[in-house]
């Protein structure tokens, strides 16, 4: 399995259920990698996105602890031991976690590729994703060319478990 995030410098992912930022070069990342597989996500993200639809051309999988939360267009588990019993049925490298803060915490241990949109400046958050950086079985593989957009730097970073 594989997680895609894009996460400051500080590894701040998010503050009051918001992006800190708007990408476009990160959504057009995001939309090329998951594309044609099945995206992992909490409830209040898919909240998150435009009508809080699922994502078009992908399987969604949603999180929720709301044992009467449904969505047409979503797959809905109420445990992470469930989500992976749903997950057996897939090819891992077709399977991206897509946040947010809770669900990236709890299926990390489960991954082994980190795709990293690293937004190159320290944000006030009150999400954080864990630190790849610091953490000893997760190591910077590629790091990507320095973009910018309206003023801010980042890069599309991958980390591999060792």
């Amino acid at each position: 399995m594989q997680i895609i995030v894009a996460a400051a410098e500080n590894w701040a992912i998010g503050k009051n259920g918001d992006l800190l930022w708007h990408l476009p070069q990160d959504m057009k990342f995001f939309r090329e990698k998951t594309t044609g597989n099945v995206v992992v996500m909490g409830r209040k993200t898919l909240d998150s996105f435009p009508g809080g639809r699922p994502l078009k051309n992908r399987t969604n999988l949603v999180l929720t602890a709301n044992l009467e939360f449904e969505r047409e267009g979503a797959f809905m588990v109420h445990s992470v031991d469930e989500a992976l019993a749903w997950l057996e049925n897939y090819d891992p490298e077709q399977i991206f976690i897509a946040g947010g803060g809770h669900i990236y915490r709890e299926f990390l241990p489960y991954c082994d590729t980190a795709y990293v949109t690293r937004v190159h400046k320290d944000f006030e958050a009150d999400t954080f994703f864990p630190d790849l950086d610091s953490d000893p079985q997760w190591e910077l593989f590629s790091r990507g060319e320095e973009l910018t957009h309206e003023e801010l730097s980042f890069s599309f970073d991958t980390y591999k478990r060792k």
